[in-house]
């Protein structure tokens, strides 16, 4: 057969196969892939039933609850309704999603087969052009299928693709034979690490880790300083409060919270004081402390090296071998205190800009080196006695101080009082007295003379790279309201003697918190004044604390408390559908 042959037999086969198609497509009411008049009527008819059945349902149930009538006992015409929502549910289910509703060309896959095939041995395989109406939707419907697989697939974590090799270190772990914590140092590679880590854990445990990030972090900033066996990082929302006024500057204090209304809270603080002035702080002291514990045969020879040390004539000498650990590091007092032949030795030291624990670490270890040669009958019992103290709430804190000791005050005008907090200087006045004062001694507060001091302090230390455990200390806090100029205006003022800060080192470094340190100015150490951008920090913490001090008793006062918190700590998303 030649070409001319073929030429005229396959208008023929198209005619036939048109025509064919054409009556078939028309029995199916299907034409071009256009929906035909009777099918929209349909769909019409199933959509009013649909809502009909939904809106009468909502209604009975509405009035059942009203009538306290149990929701199972359905009448008959309540059980229609219920039937004609499911049918009605069901056929646009099927209509939009399913092809046994949505008309195709074709009765079957079989025919097409037989078609092409049909096709294929008349005009032959390399002149098949012959396409469907529902050939077209299919292709059409393949090529969104596609993208939306492709989509979901852009939104998978990226560390879920196991490579051959890391599969073999991922089962050498989880046999034991690789330990966890080695595997930064094996292979050289902190996020590969962290990753390997991650999928290993989720093997032994059997429990998942997704929503748990392991992507956008920089594992090799935290190695030897921040964190361990890393498996992915904490998200925790930042929120600004301020412009702040303190001491004739303006400061944007950051702080890390997952509180609702802490921020806000704060804010209105800062407004309160921006417009009366602004606040005033003073440093009052600035020096870590570290307190060994050390043991003799009698309470003689300990009270011995008690006399030697507390001696100002041996202070110079010890200074010197104390300072020796760092340019930085600077000895300024030593105190003493015996039980029974035990000493604990509490040395303060200034630390510059570093928060100054490691510093004053050393310097303590170089002086009871020293203190060996003319003691040698002492025993070292531990580098940290209790008595310095340390992350725990301790009396020698509230009342020595340790790290930056701040008084930070406002005087607030009784416009403000009542445009900006919503209250009076007189209520203010009587409940700082009935709740921090009385209240908190009533229940032997110790350093929480405050009505939440400790909120901002963590929110702050969060956001700049604190160490989050020291807020128990650094939250000591003494809260004072008065009224002033002939009792109109108000005069607060907090108090905190143990503020334990730095803007070097720990977790001042990682990106985030070193961008919410350079937002307050601080970031890194002061090359003109060292310990300058610590004590900075320290007054700005205290200012932050003075501001959310103002703002929470005064929507205490003002009975806004509750309010408040159902308005910014209630989320109104329904997290159940979505899990």
């Amino acid at each position: 057969m030649d070409v001319r042959q073929r030429s005229s037999l396959k208008p023929s086969f198209m005619n036939h196969v048109s025509d064919n198609k054409m009556f078939e497509a028309k029995d199916k009411k299907v034409v071009d892939g256009f929906v035909p008049l009777s099918l929209g009527i349909s769909n019409g008819v199933f959509f009013t039933v649909f809502f009909s059945a939904t809106y009468f349902l909502l209604i009975r149930w509405r009035e059942k609850i009203r009538n306290s009538t149990p929701l199972h006992v359905v009448t008959m015409s309540e059980i229609a309704a219920i039937f004609l929502f499911v049918a009605s549910f069901i056929y646009l289910i099927g209509f939009f999603g399913m092809s046994f509703v949505h008309p195709t060309p074709y009765s079957d896959d079989e025919e097409e087969e037989e078609i092409e095939g049909d096709v294929n041995e008349i005009v032959g395989k390399e002149d098949t052009r012959v396409t469907s109406c529902g050939a077209a939707l299919d292709c059409q419907s393949d090529v969104v299928i596609k993208h939306v697989i492709k989509k979901d697939l852009e939104y998978l974590p990226t560390e879920t693709v196991v490579t051959e090799e890391d599969e073999e270190v991922i089962k050498a772990v989880v046999s034991g034979k690789t330990p966890s914590y080695s595997l930064e140092s094996k292979l050289g590679d902190c996020k590969r690490a962290a990753f390997i880590r991650r999928v290993a854990l989720e093997r032994i445990t059997g429990k998942s880790l997704d929503g748990l990030p392991l992507e956008g972090f920089d594992y090799e900033s935290i190695l030897g300083q921040c964190c361990e066996m890393p498996v992915g990082y904490v998200q925790i929302p930042v929120g600004i409060a301020g412009p702040m006024l303190l001491d004739g500057q303006e400061f944007t204090v950051p702080m890390a919270t997952t509180e609702g209304c802490l921020v806000a809270s704060t804010n209105r603080g800062c407004k309160a004081i921006y417009v009366s002035g602004g606040a005033t702080s003073v440093l009052l002291k600035d020096g870590m402390t570290r307190a060994p514990v050390v043991r003799f045969g009698t309470a003689k020879r300990a009270a011995d090296l008690k006399f030697f040390l507390e001696e100002p004539l041996n202070f110079d000498t010890l200074a010197s071998v104390f300072n020796k650990s760092s340019r930085f590091g600077r000895l300024q007092r030593i105190q003493c205190a015996i039980a029974g032949k035990n000493l604990y030795i509490r040395f303060t030291c200034s630390t510059g800009d570093a928060m100054g624990m490691n510093m004053v670490s050393k310097g303590v270890q170089n002086v009871l080196d020293y203190l060996q040669a003319d003691f040698p009958d002492m025993d070292v019992i531990g580098i940290s006695g209790n008595y310095c103290s340390d992350k725990k709430p301790a009396a020698v804190n509230w009342i020595e101080g340790r790290g930056k000791s701040v008084v930070c005050e406002a005087i607030i005008k009784e416009e403000v009082v009542k445009k900006v907090l919503k209250t009076t200087v007189a209520s203010l006045v009587e409940l700082n007295m009935l709740k921090n004062l009385t209240g908190s001694a009533m229940a032997g507060a110790l350093g929480g003379f405050n009505v939440h001091a400790s909120n901002i302090v963590s929110a702050v230390y969060l956001a700049t790279g604190q160490d989050p455990a020291q807020n128990i200390e650094s939250s000591h806090c003494i809260t004072m309201m008065e009224a002033v100029n002939e009792g109109k205006d108000l005069h607060v003022s907090v108090t905190m003697p143990s503020i334990e800060v730095g803007t070097v080192g720990g977790g001042t470094q990682l990106a985030s918190q070193s961008a919410c340190l350079n937002l307050l100015g601080v970031k890194g150490a002061n090359k003109e004044s060292a310990g300058s951008n610590a004590r900075q920090l320290a007054k700005v913490v205290a200012a932050a604390v003075l501001a959310g001090e103002l703002s929470l008793m005064s929507a205490i006062s003002a009975g806004q408390l509750v309010k408040s918190h159902m308005k910014y700590n209630r989320s109104t998303r329904d997290l159940a559908s979505k899990a």
